[in-house]
């Protein structure tokens, strides 16, 4: 498949020809800020400027951090101490570091279940989906390691249990749960190696995201429609979109500015709003917590971890089929990862030849009641892991399951999808009138 045809960066000065030649830098940036964007784009849209945002605040914050970070286990609570009180600007940094995180998480979630929505995961754009996996997978694992930073009571309890599941894979899991650790048990070995990967991984993300951005400017960017832009001539093209600069651009850092008002609210008046209090106390490997809990973006597949006990009858039946290799807790880290690894498969599960969920009515249905699921989830892993909220964890991780492995392949044979649009260009008209404008 051919790119959409569009006007390409001509040097006009000797100076822009001599770079050009060399170093053609100005037209990666023209390609980039001039692509053709189908004009019926909707504000499901705007996420990814937010998450590019999300990614350089984090990075250039955590930067400023480490320069008054100390990882060591005797040191590394007090550094936050001095981080917050004797550093210039210093609680200003951190709460900004803190709570993007917790935006970063907002926005990449909006992301994923708008792909989910429009099947933006769809060919030819599989390989974009996978990418913007890892990404996610990347960001859980920096997330991870930097909530065990601050070295309070939940960093550390939070870091034995998840590391604790490594031990739970056969054969295998000892060797791989000390490696990580950097000994039997978490202390300052496990932080300076935490503390080394979790500045490392920003980097990684920063150039996977770099090959998502170019991946979709190969394949072009989905919309609600799941139409094609028309490839066949430029003029047909020209129909369909319009440049990003200065349509998208503009809108993207309106709705920015919309967010960042809110985010900066929350930074400003309620900074703790989403820790939790047992962090504030000094990591004490003889006085375990309550109740352990990680951060909110978290919970969903927590909850999913803990939902599978042994009292389960598929844990049971995978025990005896197995002879007592898979047990209760390595079943719960196989499910936690195989409900991230189901939404990679997405693009081979869904069977329908229609792109968009505008279009498909019973996969709505479906579609709102993931999403309920996942709060329900998200709820649940907040919990303490007895009584109703067991179960209730346990039948929203069964539908998480059901819906990726057997609703969603079922829904692409059983379901009668309703008319599309033939072209992106009929689509804006009809809910925009026949006025050339592009914004919405």
């Amino acid at each position: 498949m051919g790119g959409i045809p569009h006007d390409h960066y001509e040097p006009k000065t000797n100076a822009e020809k001599w770079l050009d030649s060399r170093l053609p830098i100005v037209g990666l940036l023209y390609g980039t800020i001039m692509i053709p964007t189908p004009k019926n784009l909707n504000w499901m849209w705007i996420w990814g400027i937010v998450l590019t945002f999300c990614l350089a605040l984090q990075i250039v914050t955590g930067i400023v951090l480490v320069m008054h970070y100390t990882p060591h286990v005797d040191l590394a609570f007090a550094s936050i101490e001095h981080i917050m009180r004797n550093v210039n600007g210093g609680h200003f940094i951190r709460y900004l570091h803190m709570n993007g995180a917790s935006l970063f998480f907002v926005a990449v979630y909006a992301h994923i279940f708008r792909g989910l929505y429009y099947g933006s995961y769809k060919a030819p754009r599989e390989i974009t989906w996978i990418i913007g996996m890892l990404i996610y997978l990347m960001m859980m694992g920096t997330a991870f390691m930097g909530y065990v930073l601050p070295w309070g009571q939940m960093s550390f309890w939070g870091a034995t249990v998840i590391t604790g599941l490594f031990g739970a894979i056969p054969f295998i899991g000892e060797p791989i749960q000390t490696w990580l650790l950097g000994g039997p048990a978490v202390d300052n070995a496990t932080l300076n190696r935490f503390f080394s990967l979790h500045y490392l991984l920003p980097f990684i993300i920063a150039a996977l995201v770099a090959v998502h951005i170019w991946a979709f400017h190969t394949t072009g960017n989905n919309n609600p429609t799941g139409v094609e832009v028309r490839r066949t001539s430029k003029a047909e093209a020209e129909k369909d979109t319009v440049p990003f600069w200065p349509y998208f651009v503009i809108k993207d850092l309106f709705a920015l500015a919309v967010i960042l008002a809110v985010f900066f609210a929350i930074v400003g008046f309620m900074p703790n709003y989403l820790g939790h209090p047992d962090n504030y106390v000094e990591a004490n490997a003889l006085s375990t917590p309550a109740h352990i809990v990680p951060e909110w973006y978290f919970l969903p597949f927590y909850a999913i971890l803990r939902a599978f006990t042994g009292d389960v009858w598929v844990v049971m039946f995978a025990s005896w089929i197995t002879g007592g290799i898979i047990d209760a807790k390595f079943f719960g880290v196989l499910a936690m990862f195989g409900a991230i690894a189901v939404m990679a498969l997405a693009p081979w599960l869904d069977t329908s030849s229609v792109r968009s969920g505008r279009y498909r009515p019973m996969f709505k249905w479906w579609f709102a009641l993931l999403v309920l699921d996942f709060f329900v989830l998200m709820w649940a892993g907040a919990m303490p892991a007895e009584g109703i909220y067991g179960v209730i964890s346990l039948v929203a991780s069964a539908y998480w399951f059901l819906y990726f492995l057997i609703i969603l392949p079922l829904l692409g044979v059983i379901e009668k999808p309703l008319p599309q649009p033939e072209t992106i260009e009929e689509d804006f008209k009809a809910h925009y009138g026949k006025a050339e404008t592009p914004a919405e």
